[in-house]
């Protein structure tokens, strides 16, 4: 897939990937609570926009399943052993004429970076949300994140996002919307 990256980032091309947010991994995670939160949070935003929810999950025999308070949100869930999801089926999983990407989840430094890099190689528009992601080491998160801008992923924040998505206050949802961001 090719596709003109744009600076903006539109509701009716994204699609909302949250990475192995699981019970067993989480409570390991760097700030694990806050990083849930803003994952929770978009997925409420994303619901109410109507931009599809993939989840993806590591190992879940080992690891567990996603938190339930993120499984209801995923309309699929990728049962994923490589670190990649690409390679586990996450791009025939994305739906058609959905070319942002937006990824939150952990670990930025293992599976939400492979997963995005391979995304960044097959043409899609990468972004990732900072505040929704995490690491076990804060180093490891930052120097993933470096890499990834520099592989030409976008750095969001979730409330940048969240007004992005929005574009405008008269968007019919965006009182709910706001009454999340606050």
């Amino acid at each position: 897939m090719t596709t003109d990256r744009t600076n903006q980032i539109a509701s009716q091309t994204s699609v909302l990937i949250l990475i192995d947010l699981q019970g067993r991994l989480m409570p390991a995670i760097d700030h694990g609570e806050e990083v849930l939160n803003h994952c929770i949070r978009t997925a409420k935003i994303a619901h109410l926009l109507e931009i599809p929810i993939i989840g993806t999950e590591q190992s879940p025999g080992s690891l567990g399943s996603n938190l339930e308070s993120i499984k209801t949100y995923c309309s699929k869930t990728i049962s994923k052993e490589h670190f990649n999801a690409c390679a586990d089926g996450l791009i025939e999983a994305l739906p058609q004429k959905r070319k942002q990407c937006i990824l939150m989840g952990c670990e930025t430094h293992v599976c939400l970076m492979q997963t995005a890099l391979k995304l960044i190689d097959e043409g899609y528009d990468v972004s990732v949300v900072v505040d929704g992601v995490g690491s076990r080491h804060a180093l490891d998160k930052h120097i993933a994140l470096d890499r990834l801008q520099s592989a030409g992923a976008r750095l969001i924040s979730s409330e940048m996002l969240a007004f992005e998505w929005l574009k405008t206050a008269k968007n019919p949802v965006f009182k709910e919307v706001l009454a999340l961001v606050k």
